[in-house]
């Protein structure tokens, strides 16, 4: 057998999935048994770096995990688990028919990928979206990969970039000053950054229901619980106006001497987007559509203001949108303004911190290697993809592909038509690198839909985006021999 055309999930040496002996070569069977002593090493424990050393390890790769979590710490987190979500909890839209992010979810679950896996299993009700309790999730992606026979642990700080070995790193927007340095004097360019904040989280028992109410906006869920999954308060005309005058003038973190990073549009702190108009937040995560008070069903709110469930018990909610870099006081006294939240009680107040992300159109060639050190890979919001999903998606797909190279295969390109291909292709491309910014997956990454007969709604327009990258994933995945089956394999077939 040509070393060209091993499987990927073969474990050892002249076996292949179906347990059947193969003649290999001596010279064959040599450098096989040489690139399979190397150890696959990935710098990160977030969602990227944990799912890409899923991805390598299910296909036979020996993964040496690198987190400086807890010796060394981060603002946002506050543990050492892998795949800590430090801000919201969730996945956003699961919808696969017609919404970009909810194709990911779908394309990922085809994959195998942990990071979903553990999502789906940790689900809580959030309407249509995939919420997770961000504790037993963690939990649960830590425990399958440290239960992992080819996956190592190691804690401690890499600080620089290595010359040798096989290398992914998924660092994240939190990379540390002295990795940063290294990445600046490999790219030879500033580090690019944006500011990202954090919303604050409430004890359900301190919401006075008598004023707010359960429901999940259009009544979005087939459950009951789903159906229920957020808590409203309403806010009149004149309560909105005197949140948004509070929030103009409440006291709010500054910036050190220096520091120009932009904010990202998707997650913008509340009284940002309060200084952009007044009515701003109204059309924003305030708006007061596809909702009833029932405690009033004939008075339509001016305004409402959102809380989604945060953990399984139900005992914690994080207030929807309302990032911010208000001051830990001035949070305090701001948010019982709003109806309902009189007497709250916070378990954890919002914050801002920056992130930092690399030029990846310039720096990354199209298998998300460096271009300088190809044997370095990137993966997750470092390469400049934004969102929770996306970063795994990448680390998807750089496990999959340092895989492929430690193992002798060739992994073709994703296809464009798909969510992950068109956002590999993205930050690997098809951005312009001199205007390149944080991205989350949309359809406007996709080629378009061909045209003929005639214009499409946009339901019908987004359903024919789905069923074309669907046709593409499934056909991609049956050919890479990257398909959930080819995975279950590796997972039950791991031998010492």
């Amino acid at each position: 057998m040509e070393w060209s055309t091993l499987p990927l999930a073969t474990t050892r040496p002249g076996r292949v999935p179906n347990g059947t002996d193969v003649p290999l070569s001596k010279s064959c069977r040599e450098r096989y048994i040489a690139v399979m002593s190397e150890p696959l090493h990935i710098v990160g424990g977030g969602l990227a770096g944990s799912e890409a050393a899923w991805q390598a390890a299910q296909r036979g790769v020996q993964v040496v995990l690198h987190e400086m979590r807890p010796s060394c710490g981060t603002f946002a987190h506050k543990t050492g688990k892998l795949a800590e979500l430090v801000c919201s909890n969730s996945f956003r839209s699961d919808d696969d028919e017609h919404n970009a992010v909810g194709l990911l979810h779908w394309e990922m679950r085809q994959a195998g990928g942990i990071v979903i896996e553990a999502g789906d299993r940790h689900r809580i009700p959030a309407g249509g979206a995939l919420a997770v309790d961000r504790e037993a999730f963690a939990d649960a992606v830590t425990s399958r990969l440290l239960s992992h026979a080819n996956v190592t642990l190691e804690t401690g700080e890499i600080t620089n970039l290595p010359e040798d070995g096989q290398w992914i790193f998924a660092t994240g927007p939190l990379t540390s000053s002295a990795l940063g340095e290294a990445l600046q004097a490999e790219s030879g360019e500033e580090s690019l950054a944006f500011f990202d904040a954090i919303a604050p989280i409430v004890y359900a028992d301190s919401v006075d229901m008598s004023v707010a109410w359960e429901q999940s906006r259009y009544d979005k869920g087939e459950t009951q619980d789903e159906r229920k999954a957020y808590i409203n308060c309403p806010l009149t005309r004149d309560e909105y106006e005197a949140f948004v005058d509070a929030l103009l003038q409440a006291e709010k973190m500054e910036f050190r001497v220096g520091e120009t990073a932009r904010y990202f549009d998707g997650c913008l702190p509340i009284e940002v987007m309060a200084e952009r108009g007044r009515e701003t937040l109204r059309h924003g995560p305030m708006k007061p559509v596809g909702l009833t008070n029932t405690h009033a069903p004939d008075q339509r709110p001016y305004a409402v203001v959102q809380l989604r469930r945060d953990n399984k018990l139900g005992t914690l909610f994080n207030i929807v949108g309302f990032q911010t870099k208000m001051k830990y006081g001035a949070q305090v006294n701001v948010f019982k303004m709003i109806p309902g939240l009189k007497n709250a009680r916070f378990a954890r107040l919002g914050g801002i911190h920056r992130n930092t992300f690399i030029n990846s159109p310039r720096l990354l060639d199209e298998q998300m290697r460096l271009r300088s050190k190809p044997h370095i890979r990137f993966a997750g919001q470092i390469t400049g993809v934004e969102g929770y999903v996306e970063s795994a998606a990448m680390g998807l797909m750089a496990g999959c592909m340092a895989a492929a190279t430690m193992t002798g295969r060739s992994l073709p390109p994703a296809p464009h038509t798909t969510a992950i291909g068109a956002l590999v292709n993205h930050v690997t491309g098809g951005a312009e690198a001199r205007t390149f910014q944080p991205m989350n997956v949309n359809f406007g990454l996709f080629p378009p839909i061909d045209a003929r007969g005639g214009r499409r709604g946009r339901r019908d327009r987004y359903k024919a985006y789905t069923d074309r990258a669907k046709r593409a994933w499934t056909s991609w995945l049956a050919t890479s021999g990257l398909d959930a089956a080819e995975s279950t394999f590796a997972r039950t077939s791991v031998s010492p």
